[in-house]
């Protein structure tokens, strides 16, 4: 069985900053893709980030200069920081990956259970 936990989230005043982590535990041979989405209230849940395999990485035009993406393969782990945070930034914040597990190995898209980001003064 393999589980993502995200951690990290938190209440923060515009302009501050956060840090999210996620690691991937469980029979894991390997992970291709890992992503941050977000859901604001009342929204539908959208692609914040995302960086594959090889550390090629892509952002939402919403976050493009204020948020990086990276992940730690020894550690199985996923990051997000997240500066000049806005109040249009607060939402569940998700982790997502695609990893290899299970025999005969296979690809399982897999998700964490969402840390709550709020941005307000």
């Amino acid at each position: 069985q393999v589980q993502l936990v995200e951690s990290g989230g938190g209440l923060v005043q515009p302009g501050g900053s956060l840090r999210l982590s996620c690691v991937a535990s469980g029979s894991i041979f390997g992970i291709k893709v890992m992503a941050w989405y977000r859901q604001a209230p009342g929204k539908e849940r959208e692609l914040v980030a995302v960086i594959t395999s090889g550390d090629s990485t892509n952002y939402a035009d919403s976050v493009k200069g204020r948020f990086t993406i990276s992940r730690d393969n020894a550690k199985n782990t996923l990051y997000l920081q997240m500066n000049s945070l806005k109040p249009e930034d607060t939402g569940v914040y998700y982790c997502n990956a695609v990893v290899v597990t299970g025999t005969p190995a296979r690809y399982l898209e897999v998700w964490g259970q969402g840390t709550l980001v709020t941005v307000s003064s």
